[in-house]
């Protein structure tokens, strides 16, 4: 008989180093189920299962932020090959047309970079999750219907090759919200005159989180393994998503109003989003600054001190 898990009332975030062959959301659930047994979890953008890389798992109230992070500044390294187009636009898909590479030079390179660099418009690939009509272009694409998909506008802060090879190129990749770096790849194959696809993928980070100690689910079960305790060190607190705002931190009234959801007045040359503070430590809540008040965008059910909770 499968013994039942008894779940947890846990907060925080994991940075999780998501491993190959796995989809974002199956590590979600190995590391949710499998090891903190936290009662609500969610992750902040999918990573194909052929990437790895940073993967921030949300866990009780953070998940209130979980949309906050998936439309974050997002870094990546992209290894590319040259000559061939796939109908996936990665190793997972057929080859479906090979052409020869020419000789490329480092201006041709870059300037066909140039080109994928700052506010564009790109196709995503037909393997994706994205919705049509409420499914899945990914279900549609392995039902062999034939489907337009629409275009979008991304935006590619950086574009740059660390290393290339005569027919394979390493590229940083630093991008916005819904950007598809497999997209990015076909669109620098065609300009390219050869075609190209993604062969490996690797995120390297997601705003806030920089420099991000990424921890590995052999870690994670691996401490496990030494008792629940052992885990809390990996759970980073809540306050760790808005590591980027200013702090603002209240006074007991201020405080009292603000955890029953009241508006309280502030400085009026305060303006902007800010991480809300309690007298006594705790993330009270994301807050929206207009016209000298505080407007509250969302608000958190934390412990003293902004800790984890377990």
């Amino acid at each position: 008989m499968k013994r039942k898990i008894r779940f947890r009332d846990l907060h925080g975030i994991v940075l999780l180093d998501k491993p190959l062959e796995l989809s974002s959301n199956a590590a979600l659930q190995v590391v949710r189920k499998g090891i903190f047994r936290a009662e609500k979890g969610g992750h902040t953008g999918a990573l194909d299962p052929l990437a790895t890389g940073l993967l921030p798992l949300c866990f009780g109230e953070a998940t209130k932020l979980a949309g906050m992070l998936l439309g974050s500044r997002k870094a990546y390294l992209a290894e590319c090959r040259l000559g061939a187009t796939t109908s996936t636009a990665d190793l997972e898909g057929e080859i479906v047309q090979e052409r020869p590479v020419p000789a490329l030079t480092d201006e041709v390179i870059e300037a066909s970079l140039a080109k994928l660099r700052g506010r564009i418009t790109q196709v995503p690939p037909i393997y994706s999750a994205i919705k049509l009509d409420g499914e899945p272009l990914y279900v549609k694409a392995r039902r062999g219907e034939a489907v337009d998909v629409p275009s979008r506008e991304v935006e590619v802060y950086r574009l740059e090759v660390v290393s290339r090879t005569a027919d394979s190129l390493t590229l940083y990749v630093e991008c916005g919200s819904g950007t598809y770096v497999r997209s990015l790849a076909v669109d620098l194959g065609e300009d390219l005159g050869c075609g190209a696809h993604l062969t490996a993928l690797r995120r390297l980070w997601v705003e806030p989180f920089r420099e991000p100690a990424m921890v590995t689910v052999e870690q994670l079960q691996a401490a496990l393994e030494q008792g629940d305790e052992a885990l809390l060190p990996y759970l980073l607190p809540v306050s760790a998503a808005l590591a980027d705002l200013p702090a603002m931190h209240l006074d007991a009234g201020q405080s009292l109003a603000v955890s029953q959801g009241q508006q309280i007045p502030v400085d009026p040359a305060l303006a902007g989003r800010h991480a809300v503070f309690a007298d006594d430590g705790r993330l009270l809540a994301l807050s929206e600054t207009v016209g000298g008040k505080l407007c509250i965008v969302r608000g958190f059910n934390l412990s003293p001190d902004g800790k984890p909770s377990h």
